[in-house]
Order: structure tokens, then C-alpha cells, then sequence
């Protein structure tokens, strides 16, 4: 009886146990509810929010809702996306004080039957603007299309921000902050316009004319399609858009108003019609314009087609859709108002350009292919107002940051002194500085021609020696670098194109932290005078270096990849600094000088004959008013205008502008090298937190340069085969444990026998 009882004690003990730990759980998951606590063991935190997301989120004001339209059963790797949005979502709602809230619409895309809810969901999002797109899966070895709907849409008041595909979590974090920081960023800006933005529709009447000729319809109903438009968008802009309908033919409009439609424009001659009636000639043009201040955007409303009829091919004209005029007009209102910072960039000197101005035809027909920064200008774009800097005047307060990308022409002291007085505001400068000139040869001329490289002075080597630094005139070589791979064609090793190894950047500052690697093209070694450095109380940080293995060649430069040869003695190949942040008080290089005059523009030159007529009316002006009294200057003199030391300011200097053309950029903005072009720039406009969030989704992690090929080879044969063949080894363990227990249970109930 007792053994029963202490049995049925036992047996109530583990019931009483198990009701304790359900207990528990329920009260931890209630109280996990209410707090929220994560823990992320991942070296970047890719799965927590970054302070930068934290400050945005916590900022808002009013309600902000995220509703995220993702079809189900999706393949590998979309279907941990969703996953990954409820944990990213719900830890922003945690920091948002309430004022945010999120929704998982399940929308599937037609295929078969569908449920009413998801092809209500379905109609929501295209609302929205969020539509399928195709994804890939492999069922039974065959690769079938699916389409799937993985969009999210952010409503902030009457302001909708759109990410219309997810396709992977990399920068998603970013992504949604980015969204959620530019609506409230357009809220106050719209809130506080001292006029409205005009919407301006150029339709001429006399096209009527022609339509039928064109096959052109729709003009009639167009001006009220479009004040609906401007109207529903005016309930989103808090009434900021304003209207404006001009018929050119019927005398509407200034010239001035209308030069930027010019282009847009439709010319005819006198026509003879089907019905017999003449059409005189004339001309008109269908096209929409924003504009706010000095600022204008125009679009041609105008497609041109050839269209198979029964004549044979016709020309043929359609009116662009309402529905596309409303996106263009929604998607480029925060360009007109400036909701982003502003951006400094010299467009004087010989810089290069940062949008096409010729066409394609026109290029080919140039010697030279005009340079342009198109990839640059568009990642810097999506966060900052980019201002076109010349240096005629003093630039605007408003920029922060001044970029000097590899001017060719001199600097005059003027420009210098602007330059000098700017960073001595606490400003920033990120001078990216070229010491060659490339010049090619003329495609006309015969024969295989190398490129001449001429070195350029500019002045601004003046102000970079002043602050402690200087570009050399060289260029750096190095044996770790990017080679080239073709088909029929052995490996070319490019050395002046040198891969910056993880080793040698400097991951102590958190905006470099998680950049692993780094591609340079046609880059120079900077020096740095240390003493002088350290006498204006400046602190330098080394960005990142050459490997050990580089070189410099100077004197006459050949960078035809087959003719360069590294050095046989390997004292000549040392790691050299590629680029340097300069940050503190600087002196001004213009302390102990004049204050340089500004630069009068050259009149042009009067011909003999006006100059002669000039003389007679001065003449006959002289007799007809009185002598004007003589003005004497006075002793009185204007103080000197100059900071001869400054506030707090940063340097960023790197000896290569390549680094910001097309070929070296993604159009994404997430390869190692537009990251860091785009966190440098953060970091010299104060935003290190922006930077800081858009890196850690680096997750290239490459080996140890200097790995022997034995120990390479160690490691891959423990990979192959030693795994697998601990795991054998642990199940051998295991069971002989387990044999080893058997006995010694069957040894106990023997001795009990």
C-alpha cells in the first residue's frame, strides 16, 4: 500500500510539475505581449533595428500604417520574406509610440479559383499601385513562372509611399525607414509652402485640325481628366496644387512659359483632306508641367506609333493614360519642394557632368565620349537634393556638403577662397581628385595610338597641402587586383584596378564597419605631414590602404594592361593610403594673405565703329550735362571678411574620381563601393546613423588574403570529408554509450536475481 501511495504521489507531482510550467509559459508569452525582448546574435544585427530606424519611427506624429500584400506558399528564398517582415514590422511598432500599426493582406495571384477576400486584397493593392511580379520555382526538375504578389504600401496620413516588390531582405530595414522619414519629411514641407505648385496644361485647340488625320482622340475630355487628377491629388498635398490650362493656339501664354515646350511640339503644312476641304498649317503640342518657384518638370502627353492599316504603316498619335499622368505628377512633387537636404556639386572646372547632355548620335559623332556621373547622381538623388555648385558667387548656406569630383582646370584665388571659407563654416568637403588628364586619340586617326596622360594642377593642391595632405603624381599599382576573364582569352590581371582587402580597411569607424571589400580604378597614394597635422590640432583617419604588394608608377605613364610587369625587387611594393577623413578646426589658408577679389566678367570688345559713335554721344553728352563732381575714396575701409579659423569641419579626400562613374556603381546603391561612397557622403552630412543602417547589409565576407594554399586545402578536405566523418565518429559514441548502459542495467537486475 505504501509503494501505491508514494506511486500515485509521484504520478501527482508530475501533473502539479506540468500545470506549473504551462502556468509559466502562458505568463511569459502574456508578459512578451507587453515587452519586447530579442535577442540577436548576428555580428551586424541584421535583425534588429538600427538607431537611425528607432529615431525615425519614435518621431511620428500621427498614425502611420504599413499594410504588406504577399501571396502564400511562395518558393525559396521569398518564403522567408514574410517571416522576416512580421519580426521587422512589430519591432517598429514597439518604438513608434502607438502611432504605427501593420497588416498582412493575403493575396494570391489568379491562378485557378480565388477566394472573394483575396481578390478583394488583390484590388487593394493595385489601388496602391503594387502588382505581381514573376518568381521562379522548380517542381519535379522543371522551372515554372509564378506570379506573386510581395509589395508593401505605407500610408501616412494622405501621403502613400510604395515598395511594389520585396524580393529580398537585404535593405529592407533601410528601404521602409527611408519611406517612413520621406513622408514626414513631406508633410512639414507641403504644410509650409509660401505658394502652391502649378499644374500646367499646354493643349492647342489647333490640333483639332488634324486629329482625324492622326487618328487622335481624346483631346476633348483631356482638361477635365486632368483637374479631377490635380483635385484627388490636392486631398493627399493638403490643397497645395494648383491648376493652369494654356492654349497656345488661341494667343494663352508667354513666350517664356512656352520655350520648354518647344520640344514637344507637332508642325504640319498645308493638307489637302480625304473630304475634299483644306487644312491650313499650323502647329500644336499636348504636354503637362510641374513648377514651383525655379523649377519646373515637363512631360510630352504625346506617344508616336506606326500602326498597320489598310493603306499600309500610318503614323498614328495617342494621349498618354490619365492614370500615367497622375504617377508622373504624385512621384515628382518632392523633387520640385525639396523635401531632401541639399548637396553640393562643382559642375565648373571640367567636372563631369552628372546627367547626359548630348544624345546618343551626337556622342558617336564626338572624339571624346563626354563624361557623366549618371549612376551617382541618381543614388544621391533618392536622398538628397543635388545643387550644381560653379563658385561665380559664394555658395548657398544651405549646403552642407561641397563634392569636388576631378576638376581639370585651374582654380583662381576667388574660387579657392570660397572653398577655404565654406569648410571654415563647420561644412564638409569630399574632394575626389584625379592627377592625370587621359588624353585619347582621335578614333579617325590610323593606327594603335596609347592614351597621353598629362598631370593637372589646379590650385586646389594649395588648400589640400595647407590642411596636411596631398595627392601624389603617380599612380598606384598593385598585384591584388581585379582580373579579367574571357572565354578564349587567358587571365589578365588589371593592376591599376587594386581590390582593397578587408585587412586594410579601417573598420574602427562604424560607417566602414561591415565593408569587407572594395574596388579602385586608376587611384593615386596620398601623403600626409603629420607635424602639420598634428600643429593645427586635426585628427586624420586612414579609410583604407593598398595591399602589401603594390607599387607606384610615375615619370611616363603606360597603363596598357599587358605591358606592366610588377617589380622583381619586392622592397618597391609597400601598402600605401588611398584615402584619408581630415576632421577638426581648420586654419584658413588665406589668414595671413589679402582677401582675394572676385573675378570681373570680360565685356566683349567694342568694333572701331561703335567705339567712334560712342565718342560722339559721350560728346554731346558732355555738352549737354554739367562736369559730374570728382568722388574721392575714403579712409574708411570695409573690415576684412574672413574666418582665419573655423568651426568643426571634415575633409574627405581620395586620389581618384573613377571610383563615381557608371562602371564602378550599381543602380541599386547595395555593391560594397556605392555603399561606401553613399556612407562617406552621409557621414560628411552628419547622418552617420543613415550610414551605419545601410551597411550592415554587407554581408560579403571574404577570406584572409595571405591564406597559405595548404592550409586552403586542409580546410577544404575537413569540409568534404572531415564532417561527415566526425558525425560518423559521434554516432559510434552514442551507440556504444548506449550498449554500455544496457549492460550495466542488465548487470543490475542480475546481481538482484
Amino acid at each position: 500500500m505504501n509503494k501505491n501511495k508514494e506511486y500515485q504521489q509521484r504520478s501527482l507531482q508530475k501533473y502539479y510539475r506540468f500545470g506549473l510550467y504551462l502556468v509559466i509559459i502562458v505568463l511569459i508569452n502574456l508578459v512578451g505581449i507587453t515587452l519586447f525582448l530579442r535577442v540577436d546574435l548576428t555580428s551586424n544585427d541584421l535583425y534588429s533595428l538600427s538607431k537611425a530606424s528607432k529615431d525615425v519611427v519614435s518621431s511620428i506624429k500621427e498614425p502611420l500604417t504599413i499594410n504588406v500584400f504577399f501571396s502564400k506558399n511562395l518558393p525559396p528564398p521569398y518564403n522567408n520574406i514574410e517571416l522576416y517582415l512580421h519580426d521587422l514590422l512589430a519591432e517598429y511598432e514597439v518604438y513608434s509610440n502607438r502611432n504605427l500599426n501593420y497588416r498582412f493582406y493575403d493575396v494570391t495571384a489568379k491562378e485557378g479559383e480565388v477566394s472573394e477576400e483575396a481578390e478583394e486584397n488583390r484590388q487593394i493593392a493595385r489601388s496602391y499601385g503594387i502588382h505581381p511580379v514573376s518568381v521562379q520555382r522548380i517542381e519535379r526538375d522543371e522551372t515554372k513562372v509564378q506570379r506573386a504578389y510581395m509589395g508593401i504600401a505605407l500610408i501616412h496620413g494622405d501621403l502613400v509611399e510604395k515598395i511594389p516588390a520585396v524580393t529580398t531582405t537585404d535593405g529592407l530595414e533601410y528601404k521602409i525607414t527611408n519611406a517612413i522619414q520621406k513622408m514626414t519629411n513631406k508633410i512639414s514641407a507641403l504644410q509650409n509652402l509660401p505658394e502652391k505648385i502649378k499644374i500646367t496644361l499646354v493643349l492647342s485647340s489647333s490640333l483639332s485640325r488634324i486629329a482625324g488625320l492622326i487618328k487622335l482622340e481624346g483631346m476633348e475630355g483631356l482638361k477635365a481628366k486632368l483637374q479631377e487628377v490635380v483635385d484627388r491629388l490636392n486631398e493627399k498635398t493638403y490643397g497645395q496644387l494648383q491648376f493652369v490650362h494654356i492654349d497656345p493656339s488661341m494667343g494663352e501664354g508667354t513666350p517664356e512659359q512656352l520655350r520648354a515646350f518647344e520640344r514637344f511640339g507637332l508642325q504640319w503644312p498645308q493638307i489637302n483632306a480625304p473630304d475634299g476641304s483644306t487644312i491650313p498649317p499650323g502647329k500644336g503640342m499636348i504636354a503637362v508641367a510641374l513648377s514651383y518657384g525655379d523649377k519646373s518638370l515637363e512631360r510630352n502627353l504625346l506617344s508616336r506609333k506606326m500602326a498597320l492599316t489598310p493603306r499600309g504603316f500610318q503614323e498614328q498619335y495617342l494621349i498618354v493614360p490619365v492614370d500615367q499622368v497622375e504617377t508622373f505628377i504624385n512621384e515628382n512633387i518632392e523633387n520640385l519642394i525639396d523635401i531632401h537636404e541639399d548637396l553640393g556639386y562643382l559642375s565648373s572646372h571640367g567636372a563631369p557632368s552628372l546627367m547626359r547632355s548630348y544624345m546618343p548620335e551626337q556622342q558617336m559623332m564626338m572624339p571624346q565620349r563626354p563624361e557623366t556621373l549618371m549612376r551617382f547622381n541618381g543614388l544621391l538623388s533618392r536622398e538628397y537634393t543635388v545643387k550644381e555648385i560653379t563658385l561665380e558667387d559664394e555658395i548657398p548656406e544651405s549646403i552642407d556638403t561641397l563634392i569636388i569630383a576631378g576638376p581639370k582646370t585651374n582654380f583662381n584665388d576667388w574660387e579657392l577662397f570660397q572653398i577655404d571659407q565654406f569648410l571654415l563654416k563647420g561644412k564638409s568637403l569630399a574632394v575626389f581628385v584625379d592627377s592625370f588628364n587621359e588624353i585619347r586619340p582621335q578614333q579617325r586617326q590610323r593606327g594603335f595610338q596609347q592614351p597621353v596622360y598629362l598631370p593637372i594642377n589646379t590650385g586646389l593642391e594649395k588648400l589640400l597641402d595647407h590642411y596636411g595632405m596631398k595627392v601624389k603624381k603617380s599612380y598606384l599599382l598593385d598585384e591584388n587586383c581585379y582580373v579579367q576573364r574571357g572565354r578564349n582569352v587567358d587571365e589578365m590581371p588589371i593592376y591599376f584596378a587594386p581590390l582593397i582587402q578587408n585587412e586594410k580597411i579601417n573598420h574602427g569607424i562604424k560607417f566602414m564597419e561591415n565593408l569587407k571589400q572594395l574596388l579602385v580604378i586608376k587611384a593615386s597614394p596620398l601623403e600626409a605631414n603629420e607635424e602639420k597635422i598634428k600643429k593645427h590640432g586635426l585628427k586624420l583617419k586612414q579609410l583604407f590602404a593598398s595591399s602589401d604588394k603594390s607599387w607606384e608608377m610615375t615619370g611616363r605613364i603606360n597603363l596598357m594592361p599587358f605591358m606592366i610587369r610588377p617589380p622583381a625587387d619586392e622592397k618597391q611594393k609597400k601598402s600605401l593610403p588611398l584615402a584619408y577623413l581630415l576632421e577638426g578646426e581648420f586654419p584658413s589658408y588665406f589668414a595671413d594673405k589679402p582677401v582675394p577679389e572676385k573675378p570681373k566678367k570680360e565685356e566683349e570688345e567694342e568694333t572701331k565703329d561703335e567705339k567712334d559713335e560712342g565718342d560722339t554721344d559721350k560728346k554731346d553728352k558732355d555738352k549737354a550735362e554739367p562736369p559730374k563732381p570728382e568722388v574721392k575714396e575714403t579712409a574708411v575701409k570695409k573690415a576684412k571678411g574672413i574666418l582665419s579659423r573655423g568651426k568643426p569641419g571634415k575633409i574627405f579626400l581620395i586620389g581618384t574620381a573613377e571610383i563615381l562613374k557608371d562602371n564602378a556603381l550599381d543602380e541599386q546603391g547595395i555593391s560594397p563601393n556605392a555603399v561606401f561612397i553613399l556612407n562617406t557622403l552621409d557621414y560628411l552630412n552628419n547622418q552617420e546613423d543613415i550610414a551605419v543602417m545601410r551597411s550592415k547589409n554587407q554581408r560579403f565576407n571574404p577570406l584572409d588574403a595571405d591564406i597559405k594554399s595548404f592550409t586552403k586545402t586542409v580546410v577544404k578536405v575537413f569540409n568534404i570529408a572531415g564532417l561527415p566523418a566526425l558525425l560518423i565518429l559521434f554516432g559510434v559514441f552514442v551507440w556504444l554509450n548506449r550498449m554500455g548502459r544496457k549492460r550495466r542495467i542488465q548487470d543490475i537486475f542480475t546481481r538482484n536475481k
